[in-house]
């Protein structure tokens, strides 16, 4: 009876414990929107994406024509030459596909370039956080723009412009987050970008 008492009064001990840790919450998409670097660093992905876009879109667009005038001429050409037409049809194609998985793949030259501009803004930010939750003693901080459900977010408990000061940056205008039902897996609050180089380089917890 006593073990048992002991082994109860023990978990109760450790529940309390963890009840006193301190603990904060942070929006990163709202941090990152308030970073002109960030911004920056879009617009750039943004416009050289379009560029190589186009740039495919055009390949595939001269394959188009090939395959158009073969099959018009094809009923008059001599068996070598529609082989020959055929071949360069394809190895068109395969150029085409080959370029755009160079491109748009996901170890391709837009996840490089992401990783090369946004990672290192983001490695910021998590460096910042990490940073805060040290040196105020914070056992948890949260990301309630991640994929972790917060079921209630007291505004108290947001230190998302702390991070931004301790950037150097001036926090923005962001809603209120006291009482406000959040679930990111379902959908109703989804970051609109996910930055970070093709894989989720979001560091969504710091734990001390």
């Amino acid at each position: 009876m006593k073990k048992t008492l002991l082994i109860l009064v023990g978990t109760l001990l450790m529940s309390l414990s963890s009840f006193a840790q301190k603990y904060a919450f942070v929006d990163t998409e709202y941090i990152l929107s308030n970073i002109p670097e960030y911004k920056d660093a879009q617009d750039d992905l943004d416009k050289t994406s379009v560029t190589w876009q186009k740039e495919i879109e055009k390949k595939f667009g001269e394959i188009d024509k090939m395959y158009k005038s073969f099959q018009s001429e094809s009923a008059l050409l001599p068996e070598e030459m529609k082989k020959k037409r055929e071949d360069e049809i394809v190895k068109a194609e395969k150029e085409a596909k080959d370029l755009q998985k160079k491109r748009f793949g996901n170890n391709g030259d837009l996840a490089k370039k992401r990783a090369e501009l946004v990672k290192p803004i983001q490695d910021k930010v998590y460096n910042a956080i990490e940073d805060l939750a040290t040196t105020k003693n914070y056992a948890f901080i949260f990301d309630r723009s991640g994929s972790l459900s917060i079921l209630y977010a007291d505004s108290k408990l947001d230190v998302s412009d702390d991070i931004l000061t301790r950037l150097g940056y001036t926090p923005g205008t962001k809603k209120d987050t006291k009482n406000t039902n959040t679930n990111t897996k379902t959908g109703t609050q989804a970051p609109t970008d996910k930055p970070i180089g093709g894989e989720d380089d979001n560091k969504k917890v710091i734990r001390k």
